[in-house]
């Protein structure tokens, strides 16, 4: 079933989620869910309060990326309760955009490479590092569970300059081509 994709003024996308357990209601259906609904969308990961639900979930597939970096070739993952163990290597900016701030890119900076532990889908916990536009795309992934979107990590101009239309979608003008809503 494809959900509904909160947009940029949603309180929920600024709450710290909250981790789940392994009977978390009809999680099994959530997670094919939350993957259909960014292939629909045409993302590459979503988070679960980037649905309305305000827990630590998100999914990956890095798959549509693979033609220009084969290692993404079969990253499509589960992220639960995810915790950054850490973050290092170079610094790297990168134009990003998001689901949830529909029509808005902006480039962001992110650390390299990130060791990350979480639970997958059957809830066995892995501690794993990744780097290069996996390793971006968890950060950005991860950040929705921290209540924090990308357009807080870019730089104070850019924050000034997108001020305006920022206000402007938590008002409701923005457009999208799959389900959303303010709320």
């Amino acid at each position: 079933m494809i959900r509904t994709v909160y947009i940029y003024g949603s309180p929920v996308l600024r709450k710290v989620a909250q981790n789940i357990n392994p009977d978390y209601p009809e999680l099994e259906a959530l997670i094919p869910d939350m993957f259909e609904t960014m292939k629909q969308s045409d993302g590459i990961g979503l988070a679960a309060p980037q649905i309305g639900l305000s827990i630590r979930l998100f999914v990956i597939d890095g798959t549509p990326l693979a033609d220009d970096d084969p290692s993404l070739k079969n990253f499509r993952k589960v992220f639960i309760n995810a915790q950054m163990v850490e973050r290092f290597g170079e610094k790297v900016i990168y134009n990003e955009g998001c689901l949830s701030i529909p029509g808005i890119h902006e480039d962001v900076e992110r650390e390299s490479k990130v060791r990350i532990r979480y639970y997958d889908e059957n809830f066995v916990e892995h501690e794993e590092v990744y780097d290069g536009m996996a390793a971006r795309i968890i950060l950005h992934e991860y950040d929705h569970t921290e209540g924090i979107l990308f357009t807080d990590r870019v730089s104070p101009i850019q924050k000034q300059l997108l001020r305006s239309k920022l206000n402007a979608m938590a008002k409701g003008k923005y457009s999208t081509s799959y389900k959303s809503r303010i709320g």
